[in-house]
């Protein structure tokens, strides 16, 4: 557990550890550091399944934890051997967040998205901006 702050309601709380990467090896090899934890590799986005990320360099993880006020939401992101957790109170605002980083691996040609993209990720109709199984309930 390490303390952080909620990126929409702002409160400070205890949560998961996404885990690191080893820097020996690549994306894949990240993965294994996942096998045993809460999170789990999340591969498409939106209802459809389109990609979510450009692996091995890029990855994307979820993962549910219950404290004391509630639940909380994260997901995390594996760049090319860097690690960064989010984390929500709700689930919509996780779901905003992370289509908005979606959309940008699809609109910049770095994951197989979508070829009828709107200007901005806000603009995206609700069947690109659902789980396409990646938070756990």
């Amino acid at each position: 557990m390490v303390g952080t702050t909620t990126k929409d309601t702002e409160e400070t709380v205890g949560a998961l550890v996404l885990p690191v990467d080893d820097r020996t090896g690549d994306g894949y090899d990240w993965l294994d550091n996942l096998t045993g934890s809460p999170w789990k590799v999340m591969g498409a986005w939106g209802i459809d399944g389109w990609d979510a990320e450009s692996w091995p360099y890029v990855f994307f993880a979820t993962a549910i934890h219950r404290n004391e006020i509630g639940t909380l939401y994260g997901y995390g992101t594996y760049v090319e051997g860097d690690t960064y957790a989010h984390w929500y109170r709700a689930e919509d605002a996780c779901h905003r967040a992370i289509t908005a980083e979606v959309f940008w691996y699809w609109k910049h040609g770095q994951a197989d998205g979508p070829s009828n993209l709107p200007a901005s990720a806000e603009e995206l109709t609700e069947q690109y901006t659902k789980p396409y199984g990646c938070i756990h309930r």
